[in-house]
């Protein structure tokens, strides 16, 4: 039975009997009883305010086609835009930024070497303890050891702009655990 209209009764159409063999045939290609199919068409037309004489134009089909010859087009345009446009303009805003560093930069001293070597330069100057020089070898391996693994979480990442560049990719309790270590030093 049809869900709210149990207690309707029946009446009955004069339709054609091939009208009537292929309005059956739509019913049951949509798994709907002949009253619901015929309600479900009315309410159609009344909802979209259409006759069934109308014509609607071109078939879907055609249509689909049309918006994805439109869709295509305003890709294109957008391809353009950035090839002419956003890319030469991001361009000179890296190359602005670029000078601004370099001009930022300070200017480094020149360092003189002694000839003396290290050991001859140690010997000389002061000795240092043992337990001291354990300390501060245990103090770099720590180091390497932390800068190892931040160096294994950089990652090259390339932009669709301007040059590639490297992404450090670590969580941020471990960041500030890191940064603890080395202010401790």
């Amino acid at each position: 039975m049809d869900k709210g209209y149990e207690k309707d009764g029946f009446a009955g159409l004069r339709i054609k009997k091939s009208v009537a063999k292929k309005f059956r045939t739509f019913c049951k290609n949509n798994a709907a009883s002949q009253s619901m199919t015929l309600l479900q068409m009315v309410q159609f037309f009344e909802y979209n305010g259409i006759a069934p004489t109308d014509n609607l134009g071109e078939p879907i089909a055609k249509l689909e086609g049309k918006i994805r010859k439109r869709i295509n087009a305003v890709i294109a345009i957008i391809r353009d835009i950035e090839k002419h446009q956003t890319k030469p303009t991001n361009a000179m805003l890296l190359s602005l930024f670029e000078e601004k560093l370099e001009q930022e930069e300070p200017e480094q001293l020149e360092v003189k070497f002694a000839t003396k070597t290290p050991e001859q330069e140690m010997v000389e100057d002061f000795t240092v303890p043992k337990i001291r020089y354990e300390r501060l070898e245990k103090k770099m391996k720590g180091i390497k050891e932390n800068f190892g693994f931040v160096l294994g979480k950089v990652k090259i990442v390339k932009s669709s702009f301007g040059k590639e560049y490297l992404k450090l990719e670590l969580p941020q309790n471990e960041f500030i655990k890191i940064k603890r270590n080395l202010e401790n030093l």
